[in-house]
């Protein structure tokens, strides 16, 4: 006896046919299906508990069509995402395989060890230049046989006109927000290490690099018998003088402080590495005109390619700052502030890659009044090409689940530049899924009420905003995870 009995209908074989076919056609979402995941974009936006305003945009990278947005056409702070044009913009003006060069001018001829004539340091808007390119250049010096100069030092800072720094709203101390001039050295930061002993506390400001170490005299720092502010600054005579509270420094310790007068920096470095190497050099003169010579020693950076590179995975604020102000003056602009110079960048941004409405007031992001929206920002990674010049050079990471811990998807691939401000997080990038389809996002989240609240004197690590920024970065990753589960695998 059979266990069921197969129906005779005339419509069997239609039936069976139908069936048959319908393995090979593409399956499309139910409309309830399709419904719930154009919506979820929101729902994890808004269940991300997060204060403060959202802009978010997921794209497919090769045709640019919005496949989920949640108030992508608001303008938020990008903070470090800036970067991503301000690479495209320097890699255009300067070319990947350019560098930068800083020189040794002789205006005289060396003879019995001694240069007969000036010496001239001559900066070029280097943002990479540190103590031992400057050793490097002080033992040439000594290979062609200079032991003396018997004319004038001169520093030549012209390459860039002088910023005494990114944000006048951040603290004088914090490291991040450094002087830009046409030579910078250790990215304009001094070394300063404290260490108690018996009779108190040595202090100590150092030119610090692998090989070598000079002590800097030009930079001044003392102890406050006070418990706040941590560090004050004044500037006396055109010399940096700094205060730190004793009672924030523990047993010992080390951390960088700005240089708001690079040039003279350097120029002190440069004399100092130089009497290591057996050249004795007189004090140093600061000019920002240009003298000629002859070429007696040279110092190469990075390609730029290497540079922006760099400068992505760790954010360098002083880095992004340089190239777009050579960018601009490259182009034959104006670049006598960094607001200026950021406005040529964002006409060119939109002439380029049709970015509209992009409001950066600085290369970096660093400055507040940065604004660019979600759309916009996904619309200029589609536009530079999936097989352009940036999606090489931005930085991969893995995806993390809501406790911050990795938790990738097999396949995934995603590059990305983040930033961060304070009650201000961003995430743009590109995105590989396991079936091989493309995307690209940005997801700007920003508190600005809470941000408007926070004392100068507390921006470097204010109440609060750890937690913050901590679950904007868990809600990015659900989003990515989000979008690559519902249109890649």
């Amino acid at each position: 006896m059979t266990a069921f009995k197969i129906l005779k209908s005339p419509n069997r074989r239609l039936f069976l046919k139908s069936a048959i076919a319908s393995l090979f056609l593409p399956v499309f979402p139910a409309v309830g299906q399709e419904l719930k995941i154009k919506k979820s974009t929101k729902l994890i936006a808004e269940a991300a508990g997060l204060s403060g305003t959202k802009s978010i945009v997921v794209m497919d990278a090769l045709t640019g069509e919005v496949l989920e947005s949640y108030k992508g056409s608001k303008p938020m702070p990008p903070a470090s995402v800036a970067k991503v044009g301000t690479t495209l913009y320097a890699l255009s003006a300067l070319g990947a395989a350019a560098t930068f060069k800083t020189r040794l001018i002789a205006t005289g001829s060396i003879e019995s060890g001694v240069l007969n004539g000036d010496l001239i340091l001559e900066g070029a808007g280097d943002p990479g230049l540190d103590t031992d390119g400057l050793g490097s250049l002080a033992e040439q010096l000594k290979v062609r046989g200079v032991k003396a100069v018997r004319g004038k030092f001169y520093v030549y800072a012209g390459a860039l006109p002088y910023q005494r720094q990114i944000d006048p709203e951040q603290p004088d101390y914090v490291g991040y927000n450094p002087t830009i001039h046409g030579i910078n050295l250790n990215y304009n930061r001094v070394y300063f290490q404290w260490k108690r002993g018996a009779a108190g506390y040595i202090l100590s400001l150092l030119a610090q690099a692998r090989k070598y170490a000079p002590e800097v005299l030009s930079v001044k720092i003392a102890l406050g018998n006070r418990n706040f502010p941590v560090f004050t600054y004044r500037s006396v005579n055109g010399l940096d003088h700094w205060s730190v509270a004793k009672s924030a420094l523990g047993k010992s310790g080390s951390r960088w402080l700005p240089v708001r007068q690079p040039a003279d920096y350097a120029g002190e470095v440069f004399r100092s590495v130089a009497a290591y190497n057996g050249v004795r050099m007189p004090k140093h003169e600061v000019t920002e005109q240009s003298v000629t010579g002859t070429e007696v020693a040279a110092w190469e950076s990075r390609d730029i390619q290497a540079t922006v590179k760099s400068m992505i995975k760790y954010s360098t604020n002083i880095t992004a700052e340089t190239l777009g102000m050579n960018a601009t003056i490259k182009r034959g602009e104006t670049a006598g502030t960094l607001r200026q110079s950021a406005k040529v960048m964002n006409k060119w941004l939109e002439a380029q890659y049709g970015v509209r409405g992009a409001k950066f007031v600085d290369h970096s992001g660093l400055g507040s009044d940065s604004r660019i929206s979600g759309h916009e920002m996904a619309r200029l990674l589609v536009n530079a090409k999936w097989d352009g010049p940036l999606r090489p050079l931005m930085k991969e990471i893995t995806l993390r689940n809501s406790k911050g811990k990795k938790s990738p998807i097999s396949g995934t691939k995603m590059v990305v530049k983040t930033g961060t401000l304070n009650f201000a997080s961003a995430l743009a990038g590109y995105v590989t899924c396991p079936n091989g389809r493309k995307l690209v996002f940005a997801v700007f989240t920003a508190d600005l009420k809470e941000r408007a609240k926070i004392a100068k004197k507390d921006r470097e690590r204010p109440p609060g905003t750890r937690r913050w920024v901590r679950n904007s970065r868990a809600m990015q990753h659900q989003l990515v995870r989000h979008w690559v589960q519902s249109y890649g695998t």
